[in-house]
């Protein structure tokens, strides 16, 4: 079976394109870095506020302290 013939300018839109779906990919992962930033500031943010609900609670009783 015969290979196909591409012209130069088949592969120059093939390399754009690659190249058009690597810069999305790009973005993707910076918008997924930004993301994952903001999840682990609110994991942080909560588990301080745990932390702070556990020691004005006692336990013993379910009353504030």
């Amino acid at each position: 079976m015969p290979f196909p013939k591409y012209t130069k300018a088949d592969l120059e839109k093939v390399v754009y394109t690659q190249l058009e779906n690597l810069n999305a990919i790009h973005d993707l992962l910076r918008i997924m870095k930004v993301q994952n930033e903001l999840i682990e500031n609110a994991n942080k943010k909560l588990k301080d506020e745990i932390i702070d609900f556990k020691k004005r609670v006692n336990y013993g009783t379910g009353k504030f302290e």
